[in-house]
């Protein structure tokens, strides 16, 4: 088998790369014993070389300590580790903690920032937060107000803060940053209430803003070269960001950038995804509403795009394509290619070329997706790229205050926002999905700023005649076919952590921590913590040995009903009734757990 180095391990030797990206974030995420950025590498590969604990005793894992983050709601993300210090955040609202991992985990200095908890009812799917970056002494944090806060390491003092949005206008945050260079890529939520989806690029050094990119608009701000900037291969013209909306729309138009960001130093790209257009009503909005749902490729220092890949066109469903772009070298059709993998809420798993942007694979990672029968991979076909939609599956052509039943995948996707991961010596992706079908009735909605503005009634359930909600896969990015497949009960909303000792590890919604081989899918550990596991699994190492941590509090979108306590069955857009047994399983909590080996 092929070993092909990845992520910050392979940036680290090619000495000619430091220049072109963040210095200090290469020096933390090429020291394993830490974990400096939400994402563990550029690469989005959520891969360690950690070997200490390994496929033969990892069964003898056992809790080392635990810290109560004081917050309930759902937990999302992970703690960072610099050094003898970890850093752990919460949801709203969004207290950081430093912890003194030499002193029992004494708290160092603690960051609790004052905020109007009127931005709690426009932020969409629970108040979640996906964690904290490091870059050149400073953490940053990026608020549900969108406040943008750098903290010194140290001292846990505001270094600087810039406001991103606005959340009077529906904007409000809920993902993590991504230093990159000297800037701070930072992105926008509120597709559910009207926003126009952005990327800022913020100086890490003072917090003022370098460049801004909208989702769509004028070219102008879309940050596009309409003769340089290509989809497909072709270039994308004047105007693309207008002239596939009616009348202004656009303006109202969603693509919020609420996802995970990955970083090609060599090529010096930024990756990222955007999301659903505004409303869920496909039929107040004709046209594919470029660029909602697309694959972005951007130059780190001018915003300006190279390359887009629109994946759901006209979206009807709900499939925001915010989801990770997980960077490798791999082998395709007998060529090396520098690749990105990218698994969206529509059901399809791709891989493109990520210098080109070409499409080299579209295949489904969930059997049970039912509304299109594949994408056309035709260069020549004047659908090339398109999924080819099922009629009867179509929210639009059924149209307004119709029930359209039996949606495979409901609206929060194949795969929602838990973060894949991969490993470059079985050259797999592991990646935790959603199993899910839906109703849904879309309905004519105004738009009012900072009011919802959605347009759909949902509900969500099984697929017919199955009862798990959930599956964790093993998935070939090359071939796209799944290689092995672990049902789970409910949607695994954990992200997966691959490790050097051929161990994957992933959270489920119950609070199970489980670690299984990572060559078979075999079952090798498991524990249940205090809530359900809607956090992403990391690893450490301090004083010689190898921990691993993750928080659980039940929450985020699938736990919506536990989280916040919703009981309509159509609450939460839908996802109340899907996961109502969830409350038979677990409770809500705020807790860090963080295992060991016994000494």
């Amino acid at each position: 088998m092929k070993r092909f180095l990845t992520g910050a391990a392979l940036l680290l030797l090619s000495g000619s790369l430091t220049a072109s990206a963040n210095e200090s974030v290469l020096e933390a995420t090429g020291n394993p014993a830490q974990w400096a950025i939400q994402t563990g590498d550029y690469a989005n590969t959520r891969y360690s070389q950690l070997d200490q604990i390994n496929a033969g005793n990892v069964g003898d894992m056992q809790v080392a300590w635990t810290f109560s983050t004081g917050v309930l709601r759902g937990h999302e993300g992970s703690p960072l580790v610099i050094g003898d210090v970890m850093y752990v955040h919460s949801p709203f609202p969004n207290i950081v903690y430093a912890l003194d991992l030499n002193n029992d985990g004494k708290i160092l200095w603690k960051y609790e920032p004052k905020q109007d908890p009127n931005v709690i009812p426009v932020m969409c799917c629970d108040t979640v937060n996906r964690g904290l970056a490091y870059a050149d002494g400073k953490i940053f944090l990026h608020q549900a107000d969108t406040t943008v806060v750098a903290l010194d390491a140290n001292s846990g003092e505001v270094v600087w803060s810039v406001k991103n949005g606005d959340p009077s206008k529906g904007e409000t945050n809920t993902a993590t940053v991504m230093p990159v260079k000297d800037k701070l890529i930072v992105g926008i939520s509120g597709g559910e209430f009207g926003v126009r989806g952005s990327v800022t690029a913020y100086s890490i050094a003072d917090g003022s803003r370098i460049w801004r990119a909208y989702s769509m608009g004028p070219d102008e701000d879309i940050l596009v070269d309409p003769e340089k900037t290509t989809h497909l291969g072709k270039p994308i013209g004047t105007d693309s960001g207008l002239n596939t909306w009616e009348g202004d729309q656009w303006k109202i138009g969603g693509g919020a950038t609420w996802g995970w960001y990955s970083y090609d130093p060599e090529l010096n790209l930024i990756y990222y995804g955007s999301g659903n257009p505004s409303t869920w009503n496909p039929g107040q909005r004709p046209g594919d509403n470029r660029w909602s749902m697309t694959i972005m490729a951007r130059d780190a220092d001018t915003g300006i795009a190279k390359w887009f890949y629109q994946m759901t066109p006209h979206d009807q469903w709900d499939y925001d394509g915010i989801n990770e772009m997980i960077l490798t070298d791999q082998e395709i059709g007998g060529e090396m290619r520098k690749v990105l993998t990218h698994f969206d809420r529509n059901g399809f798993g791709y891989t493109l070329d990520r210098v080109t942007g070409e499409l080299l694979v579209a295949e489904l990672f969930d059997p049970a997706v039912n509304w299109t029968t594949g994408v056309d991979m035709d260069p020549n076909s004047d659908t090339y790229g398109r999924p080819a939609v099922v009629p009867a599956m179509s929210t639009e052509t059924n149209g307004e205050d119709v029930n359209s039943v039996g949606i495979c995948p409901a609206a929060l996707g194949s795969k929602d926002q838990q973060p894949a991961a991969y490993s470059p010596k079985t050259e797999l992706f592991y990646v935790p999905t959603n199993h899910v079908c839906m109703d849904y009735e879309p309905f004519h909605v105004a738009y009012t700023a900072g009011q919802p503005y959605v347009g759909a009634t949902l509900s969500m359930y099984p697929p017919e005649g199955e009862t798990n909600m959930g599956n964790f896969i093993a998935w070939d990015g090359k071939t796209g076919t799944i290689k092995w497949s672990l049902p789970e009960q409910f949607s695994v909303w954990s992200g997966a952590l691959a490790t050097a000792g051929d161990v994957v590890f992933y959270g489920t919604l119950e609070g199970y921590l489980k670690a299984v081989d990572a060559n078979t899918g075999e079952e090798l550990y498991k524990f249940k913590t205090p809530s359900g596991i809607i956090g992403n699994v990391m690893t450490f190492e301090h004083g010689g040995k190898q921990y691993v941590a993750v928080y659980s509090g039940v929450g985020g979108w699938a736990g919506i009903g536990l989280a916040a306590g919703l009981t309509n069955s159509t609450d939460g857009l839908g996802a109340v009734g899907g996961y109502a047994a969830l409350s038979n399983y677990t409770a809500l909590g705020g807790t860090l757990t963080v295992f060991g080996l016994p000494n």
